[in-house]
């Protein structure tokens, strides 16, 4: 028997967000030929699997993109508000890069295309599941093009983040590659106080790292 990750408890509780009923059943047809799945739920739209997740115990939500009422990148993003820990793998029939790079921003831990089969689709669970980001072969051609060559943030989507002007001037430092000593030093102010303006610049910012507040901020003009 194929020994899986420790911290992968068995079975393997999936919940799927499918409107389409042929779509539904071609996925559930997959999960059933490896003994390791049980689907607890299945909902018709984004709605529907918020109002219904707490009453199950689910693993993996498997999530489409076009769906009526709220869309899978709304509910992922919502989810992943709500229950932070679930595994969302978007499993859908779009690779262009507007849905792909918003499901990644939405929280989404990988991006399936609905022709995978039933074992590559069991292997991308599982490596979900451990800590993965699986993604089919073209998804992640085109993720890496997205990385070169960044999506261009529309004038009308632009935000400030409310970001003061303190905190653009430590933006642009780092953007600078200032260390924190250096800014401290070139803004008169305590290393304390510089890492406490970072944190606050992060959370505004919804990241978690440098080269990501650099990112939000260039994109969105900020500095």
């Amino acid at each position: 028997m194929e020994r899986f990750d420790e911290k992968i408890k068995l079975p393997i509780t999936i919940a799927i967000a499918e409107d389409n009923s042929f779509a539904l059943k071609a996925c559930t047809d997959k999960l059933a030929q490896h003994r390791e799945f049980k689907v607890v739920m299945s909902a018709f739209n984004g709605h529907e699997l918020i109002e219904n997740i707490n009453k199950h115990q689910v693993d993996l939500v498997l999530m489409d993109i076009q769906m009526p009422g709220m869309n899978g990148i709304e509910a992922t993003e919502l989810i992943k508000k709500q229950h932070p820990e679930l595994k969302v793998l978007m499993l859908t029939t779009f690779d262009d890069d507007e849905n792909i790079f918003r499901a990644i921003m939405a929280g989404a831990n990988g991006y399936l295309l609905k022709e995978e089969n039933s074992e590559n689709l069991r292997q991308s669970i599982i490596e979900t599941l451990s800590g993965g980001a699986p993604m089919s072969a073209g998804v992640a051609l085109r993720v890496l093009n997205l990385i070169r060559n960044p999506l261009p943030v529309k004038a009308d989507e632009m935000q400030d983040y409310g970001l003061t002007k303190r905190e653009v001037e430590l933006l642009t430092q780092l953007k600078n590659g200032l260390s924190y000593e250096q800014i401290a030093t070139n803004l008169f102010i305590s290393y304390g106080t510089v890492r406490k303006h970072i944190e606050n610049i992060y959370r505004k910012l919804q990241v978690n790292n440098k080269v990501s507040a650099v990112d939000v901020a260039n994109k969105n003009r900020i500095i």
